[in-house]
């Protein structure tokens, strides 16, 4: 048996802001946009072609499914911040239209073994500050980044060049 230790660094006041130079790759709203925005995201850090909607939908449900497979393979370390009886979430989060959140953006970045950055809009400015960033042990450099919204919603962010 092994102990894992998660990393989730909350940016503390005050917040790294950037400008609106980041391009917003608007995502479907259809319960996978956190799914969507990563894989889009993912796309992007490796330098492959944009998945098309009907490409991000397939990429994004196996992506749902080995983070809940992870959330399984960790239970002794992630039951523990998931809310209520780890079955039924892990039983509910396999259906393609529950929301995902933090937990599944940190499980994410450990399927992938990339790190991911989530952005929201500054309320006093129009800029962009980092909210949250997981996975920063398989690096710091070229993050996937997504832009969370703040009612339920989350969007792939392009990387400015």
């Amino acid at each position: 048996m092994y102990s894992v230790v998660f990393a989730v660094q909350v940016m503390p006041q005050p917040e790294k802001s950037l400008g609106n130079n980041l391009p917003i790759i608007r995502i479907p709203g259809d319960g996978r946009c956190l799914f969507r925005s990563v894989v889009y995201g993912a796309s992007l850090r490796t330098g492959e072609p944009s998945p098309s909607l009907s490409k991000q939908k397939e990429l994004a449900d196996e992506l749902r499914a080995k983070v809940v497979d992870e959330f399984i393979k960790r239970r002794e370390d992630t039951e523990w911040f998931l809310e209520g009886d780890f079955e039924s979430y892990t039983v509910q989060m396999r259906k393609p239209h529950i929301w995902g959140g933090e937990p599944e953006l940190l499980m994410s970045s450990h399927v992938l073994q990339m790190p991911i950055t989530v952005f929201m809009h500054d309320k006093n400015s129009s800029n962009l500050k980092v909210i949250a960033e997981y996975g920063q042990e398989y690096g710091k450099d070229n993050p996937i980044r997504v832009i969370y919204h703040g009612y339920g919603h989350y969007d792939a962010l392009k990387t400015s060049t």
